[in-house]
């Protein structure tokens, strides 16, 4: 029987074109995943260049290809400049982040990531975190579920779906398996966007269960840091949340997109970027891979 696939690396030639790779230089992939960017920027590496994969997933780790330029790192990417400073690099030349989720959580029933199919609401990344999506349903107030719904699903029911949720638990039936949260969730979503509907909510969960926006935010401070003056740094987004921060943060060092100026006057910006859109995949990636068509590929050179 065929091995299902693990990942598929989206933008894959435009992330090693980004890097700007040079065989001795230190880089970073700071969502290991299949290892699909991992093995490809490996090839253009010579003895003395390494680098380092960053993943909390032990499923990923346990996967993790072996070549002597490669160190896996079994740990979120929010501590990354404290893992490198341990493995002796202040500063490294190149920082590759993709904030997919890999297929191989979307396919597995028993980590609750998709809608697909029936199975317990976990959606945790590390499996040995303490609160799963089904524990933060029975323990969350109606108010903290509608901020989630509304923020990380920007769904226009949140309110009311978080109301349904506080009712089933209060009456005895806490929603702790998808097929109850589709059931509960069919009665607010529009049939005509029901898989785009089911995903946000799915989306919101995962965001809150895992911290990926708080994550996002100490992984890009990290990034400043560690990167050298004309390293580059490469981050695929996939929903309008986790793009606006990137975004912003490229613009003006902060995540608000609000430009500073010194006492001279003289704009602070630590960034500069490379491509003045994002990059999204083309219409051939998309068809040999239609998860990737949400991608999109921002590049930005420390200054």
């Amino acid at each position: 029987m065929e091995e299902p696939v693990y990942h598929i690396p989206a933008l894959l030639p435009e992330c090693i074109e980004a890097l700007d790779l040079r065989p001795d230089g230190i880089y970073i992939d700071a969502t290991y995943g299949g290892g699909g960017h991992s093995r490809a920027i490996v090839e253009h590496l010579g003895p003395q260049g390494h680098l380092y994969g960053f993943d909390q997933d032990e499923d990923a780790v346990g996967r993790a290809m072996t070549d002597p330029r490669f160190t896996m790192v079994y740990s979120n990417f929010r501590f990354l400049r404290n893992f490198m400073r341990f493995y002796g690099h202040d500063t490294v030349d190149g920082i590759l982040a993709d904030l997919g989720v890999s297929f191989h959580h979307f396919d597995d029933s028993q980590r609750g990531f998709s809608f697909r199919f029936d199975g317990p609401l976990d959606m945790r990344m590390n499996r040995h975190a303490s609160r799963s999506a089904a524990d933060l349903l029975s323990a969350a107030s109606e108010e903290e579920l509608a901020g989630i719904f509304t923020l990380y699903g920007e769904l226009p029911f949140g309110k009311r779906l978080a109301a349904a949720i506080v009712a089933e638990r209060n009456a005895g039936r806490p929603v702790t398996r998808i097929e109850q949260l589709r059931e509960i969730s069919s009665r607010f979503i529009s049939p005509k966007r029901e898989k785009k509907e089911l995903a946000m909510i799915f989306q919101a969960l995962r965001i809150e269960v895992n911290g990926e926006m708080q994550a996002l935010e100490q992984f890009l401070q990290a990034c400043l840091k560690t990167l050298r003056p004309g390293g580059r740094l490469a981050v695929i987004t996939y929903h309008s949340l986790e793009d606006r921060l990137v975004k912003n943060f490229i613009k003006s060092g902060n995540f608000e997109g609000k430009i500073e100026k010194d006492f001279f006057g003289k704009v602070y910006r630590p960034f500069k970027a490379v491509n003045s859109k994002p990059i999204v995949p083309s219409a051939e990636e998309i068809e040999q891979n239609p998860r990737s068509r949400s991608a999109k590929l921002r590049v930005a050179q420390k200054v």
